[in-house]
């Protein structure tokens, strides 16, 4: 999943080398924390938190059935 995420933010961001992805694992649910460099954030974000909510969208829909629930938060 990092690797998903990963992929999906690097072309939005002008400092790729600043992208780091943590994982923090629940019972019941799986956090990835995305942190970029403090110009990219608003790229990644988007007007009205349009593409944070299409990357969401996409890492929601990865998930295999029968694993815990995925959120992503975006630092």
């Amino acid at each position: 999943m990092k690797a998903l995420i990963e992929s999906i933010v690097t072309p939005l961001v002008d400092h790729p080398e600043d992208i780091a992805i943590s994982k923090t694992e629940e019972d019941t649910k799986i956090v990835y924390h995305l942190t970029v460099h403090n110009d990219d954030v608003g790229k990644v974000i988007g007007k009205n938190g349009r593409i944070a909510k299409a990357i969401r969208t996409v890492v929601y829909a990865a998930k295999k059935d029968g694993e815990k629930r995925i959120y992503l938060d975006i630092m």
